[in-house]
């Protein structure tokens, strides 16, 4: 298979068409190689336009990497800046923490599972990002007396933020997360405006699995 053509293909007609057009950005995902993070079983679907599972060893694992085109506009959003500290929930693969600490100061990486967390943990390394530390645990716990963050990005969905995780942002720092529940979610991008003031503004309409350890709205039963 020919990558650097099907990585070409992949934001010339996948990501572009879906209003990624900051170069930077685009520059990024076309230097970062994505089959590098994507299960060996799977390389061959590192650059379709859907979610590929993130099995390893035969094992499924129930996670997947997001389709390339709502990475690129989560990225694109998040527009990580070289003084930033960058908190993600989900490491999965290690491929978004890659995509930001090429321009991050440092990014801190928690993933609920071992495995995925190992994974990842491999991936960044071969890949040379010795400033992403990825962590097994979740990272919502974690937060609790945790330093500031100026970025947090949220690789799975949430059925809303919680206030723990809105603390941990430093003044003027921004969240991306994907709000909601099946079948209507909203990538959102939410700015710490002062210490009790949040600006959120709706990016787009999106599916995502939910990230495990969140917790989630109460339903009213009739």
């Amino acid at each position: 298979m020919n990558f650097e053509l099907a990585r070409h293909n992949m934001v010339e007609q996948q990501i572009r068409p879906w209003d990624v057009l900051n170069p930077t950005i685009l520059e990024t995902l076309s230097a970062i190689h994505r089959e590098n993070f994507v299960p060996p079983a799977y390389r061959c679907l590192a650059f379709t336009d859907m979610e590929v599972p993130l099995d390893l060893n035969g094992v499924k694992t129930g996670e997947v990497m997001l389709a390339p085109k709502v990475e690129a506009r989560l990225l694109q959003a998040a527009n990580p800046q070289p003084a930033d500290s960058v908190l993600e929930i989900g490491a999965g693969s290690g491929y978004m923490a890659a995509l930001i600490a090429r321009h991050a100061q440092r990014v801190l990486s928690y993933e609920i599972r071992a495995d995925l967390a190992a994974f990842a943990r491999d991936n960044l390394s071969r890949a040379g990002f010795s400033q992403v530390a990825v962590k097994h645990g979740n990272g919502l716990d974690e937060l609790k007396g945790a330093a500031q963050f100026s970025l947090i990005l949220l690789s799975g969905s949430v059925s809303f933020v919680p206030d723990v995780l809105l603390q941990a942002l430093s003044a003027g720092g921004r969240v991306i997360a994907i709000v909601g529940d099946a079948p209507v979610m909203t990538a959102q991008l939410i700015t710490r405006a002062s210490d009790a003031r949040f600006i959120a503004e709706p990016l787009f309409e999106t599916i995502a699995r939910p990230l495990v350890g969140f917790p989630h709205k109460e339903r009213f039963v009739f």
